[in-house]
């Protein structure tokens, strides 16, 4: 498979996480050193969220071309020739498209959302590779994926992240984030 797991690829593309206000939980840098599990189970209703992005036409499945649009938007032109063979693993009943079922069945097979994979996203967002995700980065992430977002909008998103007042979203801060309402896997 392409250097762009599929996992990671389904969070690159969820906007809703930057919408919730951090928790008390440990930080990353915490977790790193405490020995804990660093993989975490998404809810079904953030998959469904992510699935739907994927599914342009809103026909219940993602077909190759909707997933190749979405590895576009995100810049990943890359990773594009790989989709046949991502589908030929991920699509288990063989019809050439992935339903949800087989969307969720690949998300447990690989064990949960890996520390990788969100450290994968922060990159993502993180345009300008400076260690930081900015108001203007999100809106234009977004953007890329048809999203449209007020910069006032996505500056209400970074503060809602932002838990050391500098503006920004750090690696942490996203980390955080990400895995505030998911369960330890």
């Amino acid at each position: 498979m392409s250097k762009l797991s599929f996992l990671e690829f389904q969070y690159q593309i969820s906007k809703k996480p930057f919408l919730r206000k951090p928790s008390n939980l440990i930080s990353f840098r915490d977790r790193q050193s405490s020995g804990l599990k660093l993989a975490f189970e998404p809810n079904l209703d953030e998959m469904r969220q992510v699935f739907d992005k994927f599914d342009s036409n809103k026909d219940g499945k993602i077909c190759q071309q909707e997933y190749k649009t979405i590895l576009r938007a995100l810049g990943k032109e890359t990773a594009i020739g790989d989709v046949p063979r991502i589908f030929k693993v991920v699509d288990l009943d063989g019809d050439g498209f992935i339903n949800f079922k087989e969307f969720i069945e690949v998300q447990k097979k690989s064990g949960g959302v890996k520390t990788l994979d969100i450290q994968s996203a922060f990159r993502t967002f993180d345009l300008n590779g400076d260690g930081k995700i900015s108001a203007d980065e999100v809106r234009e992430m977004l953007g890329r994926l048809g999203e449209s977002c007020s910069l006032q909008d996505c500056k209400r998103m970074v503060r809602a992240v932002d838990t050391d007042g500098d503006g920004m979203v750090s690696m942490d801060e996203f980390m955080t984030m990400m895995t505030q309402n998911l369960q330890h896997a």
